[in-house]
């Protein structure tokens, strides 16, 4: 998304890629820090083969700087200070089959921003993919949309971070709103698609912004689900008061006035 000019060896704002050799390479490419089997709803994806576990897999990097993430450990890390193992798309396909005896529809890609190496999602996920494997992607939705037509003919479903309805908010997160907005009416076009607000007390609780997110989903389709999300301390808010339930439940009143599937998390 940011299109960083990086001179020779340096990395991305992201962490994750870099210039070697006068070409910007992947460098977190089968690096993983994280690999779970999880409930699907975990993702979170509720109205997507419910019920199921899939198999989670994250690296690092990520090319947003959210003060309040909660993979900060992972997303906020760089090559030199990550812990991670190395694996081939090959293998983590293997496994994620293996993982089907445990009730697993595929993989998930998630836990970092999957995005800034989407090489290896891409290549793993047409690998999972021909071999009848489910793909999730969990996502800030910050890329153009050249990298979304790359993944989209193998990804099955999606929880896309709607992190509020302002281009204030998404410039004070190191984003831009208009990106996430084209990213997500491309995605709904051809893939079950999620998505999820994480309500920052102070930042983006206020009932008018939630109307007009509500009423933009709406206009793609109203049946798209939105998981409405309290905030806890973490990262760098540890200042701040987890997000007031009774907020969550009038946020979510308000998104249900115009969509049919609000979900609260968190709470």
């Amino acid at each position: 998304m940011h299109r960083c000019a990086l001179s020779e060896g340096q990395y991305g704002r992201c962490r994750a890629r870099k210039n070697e050799k006068g070409r910007i390479i992947c460098a977190n490419y089968g690096k993983l820090t994280a690999l779970m089997l999880e409930p699907i709803e975990k993702k979170p994806l509720r109205y997507f083969f419910p019920g199921s576990r899939i198999l989670s897999v994250g690296s690092f990097g990520c090319n947003l700087a959210c003060p309040f993430c909660q993979n900060h450990e992972i997303s906020m890390a760089s090559p030199a200070s990550a812990e991670y193992r190395e694996i081939s798309p090959e293998a983590l396909t293997s496994l994620a089959l293996r993982c089907r005896d445990q009730g697993s529809i595929g993989l998930a890609f998630t836990y970092n921003e999957p995005l800034v190496g989407y090489e290896f999602v891409r290549d793993t996920a047409r690998l999972a993919h021909s071999q009848g494997l489910k793909n999730v992607l969990v996502t800030n939705g910050s890329a153009h949309l050249s990298i979304l037509e790359e993944l989209l003919p193998y990804i099955d479903a999606m929880n896309i971070d709607l992190k509020g309805f302002s281009s204030a908010y998404y410039r004070r997160l190191g984003g831009d709103l208009e990106t996430v907005l084209a990213f997500i009416q491309r995605a709904a076009k051809d893939c079950h698609v999620e998505l999820t607000t994480l309500i920052v007390p102070g930042e983006n609780d206020s009932e008018e912004e939630m109307e007009r997110e509500a009423q933009w989903i709406a206009s793609i389709d109203p049946k798209i689900p939105l998981h409405v999300t309290r905030f806890f301390p973490r990262y760098r808010m540890q200042d701040r008061e987890a997000t007031d339930v009774g907020r969550i439940l009038r946020l979510k009143v308000i998104a249900g006035r115009q969509l049919a599937y609000v979900c609260t998390g968190n709470c």
